[in-house]
């Protein structure tokens, strides 16, 4: 009886966790889901030119307001293609502002993202010309514009994907002269930081500018969101590719659930292996081929899946792919290299473009014929190198207390891209440190104002500083003389005062200095005109108080900077000491007086105290005096 009870209970309890333990493993695994789940991708979205958030219909994307990011003009938007967000303003920028105009955008955390920047129109009446303009992003020049963009969808934005390394990323468009810049909305979506790496080392220093994205045998664009992506994906755009030519394939489609799609890095969206192109027997290779820019290096992303019905097995379609004649991979078997029908596969090759076209042919080798789902092509730029942070720093501050005009940009990075440098400053490659150095400025009659900083020293690498012919005042900066490397300083017709910093003489690369035409006064230091007599070139005329020199007035005594601070220093303390002196003499003088005069008045009472105290005296004595005179008068007196 008690084994049968004992029996009972075992297999209840048995039973019991039979019933639990599928729960229990769903909770564990919702758990773990819960600990492992990724966060939500950064996404910044700018409506340019809006005063307000806005909201986008159907999937209510969220674009921010356009505020303190840039110059520029605020204006109505006309939309060049239905792809375009339907954003009601955009910006633009005259060629007035400078030819180089950028957005700044910060607290953006490191990693990589897309940046995409759609273009607009101008909604006015008889405007219907397309700017023409460059594109960089991080001073890198990702694209240009050319002419005929409003009328093809894909070329109404220019896409990147950028390793970014700060908390900030640059957004700048250059003109060209070909109409005023004008951006619809920015976009700048974080992606797995190794997504599209080409290898192991290249993630950080590579930009990859989208030239195209063809979803095959599909008719209809559309963005991941709209094929339900993951949001790490970043939100690409892809166009539609029906056939890539007349009678030479068919697409095929399938309602079946696609497998290993949405994977890390990349996360294509699973949708996009639901449609295909596949060969005829009309043709026997697939080929698709488009204009590129010629020698130039492009990054190819083909993706396969299986999704023809009449496709079972390994070995029933095996094809070659090729880039432009060479075969790039050999022996594709889509079931095979997936592991399974219904099974996306994602096929990259980089290769070197010479010429102006790029073809990708699939050459069937057995079986039936070749099959693609989908293309992606990028163009493979090398990030340029920045310029030194410490440099560009400086002339931000030259650029403020001189008043530089808003027609000279000096917006982004000074030295790249390489093709738009700022106006007004040269720039070399400084292979020490890796980066961009500014090797000489020209800003002669610029109208510049105000006055030259101490902070210029910080341009280390200078060998020319031309600021004549403007209206700078004050007086020359000492820590010029730090720029050793400086061979031509040039700040003649200026309104420079006082005297020559004795430092410019330790400029022994000085070849040529004039600073004529200015207020300067005092000695020509003697290290400089030492310096005559190799050669250099000095023009000190038209300084009034100038001497010291051949050709300047012979100077009288003469006192050094340091010796003026100290004969003024000496004075100043002996006029302090003569101050307190006179002082303590004022009150001294003071103190006396009022003693004298509390004297003058107590002298009264103390003469009038001593009359009395004489007086009872001269009583008490004359008492004496005459009880003296009746005792001896009277004689004894005897009593009874």
């Amino acid at each position: 009886m008690r084994v049968a009870c004992f029996t009972a209970k075992t297999m209840l309890r048995f039973i019991l966790r039979l019933l639990l333990l599928p729960w229990l493993l769903l909770l564990l695994s919702s758990v773990f889901s819960l600990a492992s789940a990724k966060p939500a991708p950064f996404a910044m979205r700018i409506s340019c030119g809006a005063r307000q958030n806005v909201h986008t219909k159907p999937t209510n994307t969220l674009w921010f307001k356009d505020f303190a990011y840039t110059g520029g003009i605020p204006f109505n938007a006309t939309h060049p293609s239905y792809i375009s967000p339907p954003l009601q303003s955009l910006r633009y920028f005259p060629l007035s502002e400078g030819p180089e105009n950028c957005y700044i955008i910060n607290r953006v955390p490191r990693g990589r993202y897309s940046v995409r920047i759609f273009f607009g129109l101008l909604a006015q009446q008889n405007y219907d010309s397309e700017p023409l303009f460059d594109i960089s992003v991080e001073g890198t020049q990702v694209t240009s514009l050319k002419s005929g963009w409003s009328s093809h969808d894909d070329e109404t934005f220019a896409e990147a994907l950028v390793f970014l390394k700060d908390s900030s990323v640059s957004i700048c468009f250059h003109s060209t002269g070909h109409g005023d810049p004008a951006i619809l909305s920015l976009e700048i979506l974080q992606v797995d930081d190794k997504a599209y790496q080409l290898s192991q080392q290249s993630g950080q220093g590579i930009i990859l500018r989208t030239v195209t994205r063809l979803s095959c045998g599909t008719g209809k664009p559309k963005f991941d969101v709209d094929y339900g992506g993951d949001h790490w994906g970043g939100d690409r755009f892809w166009n539609y590719k029906k056939t890539f030519g007349q009678s030479t394939d068919t697409a095929r489609s399938t309602e079946a659930s696609i497998k290993q799609a949405s994977n890390p890095p990349n996360f294509y969206p699973a949708a996009l292996y639901k449609n295909a192109i596949v060969g005829t027997a009309s043709q026997l290779d697939l080929e698709y081929t488009m204009d590129v820019d010629p020698n130039r290096n492009y990054s190819i992303w083909l993706h396969f899946a299986e999704i023809d019905s009449a496709v079972t097995g390994v070995g029933q379609r095996v094809f070659d792919i090729l880039i432009n004649g060479d075969t790039a991979f050999q022996d594709v078997d889509v079931i095979k290299m997936s592991g399974d029908r219904y099974a996306a596969l994602v096929l990259n090759k980089t290769v070197a473009v010479s010429g102006r076209t790029l073809t990708i042919t699939l050459h069937p080798k057995g079986g039936d014929h070749a099959i693609i789902n989908a293309i992606e092509i990028f163009e493979v730029i090398m990030a340029e190198s920045k310029t030194v942070p410490e440099e560009v720093q400086a002339l931000q501050t030259l650029k403020k207390t001189l008043g530089l005009p808003v027609r000279l940009g000096w917006n982004g990075d000074p030295c790249v891209p390489q093709q738009h440098p700022w106006s007004g400053a040269d720039c070399q490659f400084d292979r020490t440190s890796s980066k961009w150095v500014i090797d000489g400025l020209g800003l002669d009659n610029q109208g510049l104002k105000g006055f030259l900083p101490d902070g210029i020293s910080k341009l280390h690498h200078l060998q020319s500083l031309n600021l004549s012919g403007n209206n700078i005042h004050g007086t020359i900066p000492s820590s010029l003389g730090t720029i050793t490397s400086l061979e031509v300083l040039d700040l003649s017709l200026n309104s420079f005062n006082g005297s020559i910093p004795e430092s410019l003489g330790q400029l022994t690369s000085l070849q040529r200095l004039n600073l004529n035409s200015n207020s300067l006064s005092g000695r020509v230091p003697a290290a400089l005109g030492g310096r005559l007599l190799h050669r250099a070139s000095f023009n000190f005329t038209d300084n009034h108080g100038l001497c010291g020199i051949p050709g300047l007035p012979t100077c009288g005594p003469h006192l050094t900077a340091a010796a003026k601070i100290g004969i003024a220093f000496g004075a100043l303390l002996l006029f302090l000491l003569l101050v307190i002196c006179s002082i303590c003499c004022w009150k001294r003088r003071q103190n006396i007086l009022r003693t004298q005069q509390l004297a003058a008045r107590e002298a009264p009472y103390a003469k009038a105290r001593t009359h009395l105290s004489q007086n009872i005296q001269m009583s008490r004595q004359h008492n004496h005096h005459a009880q003296s005179r009746t005792a001896a008068e009277t004689g004894p007196i005897l009593l009874s």
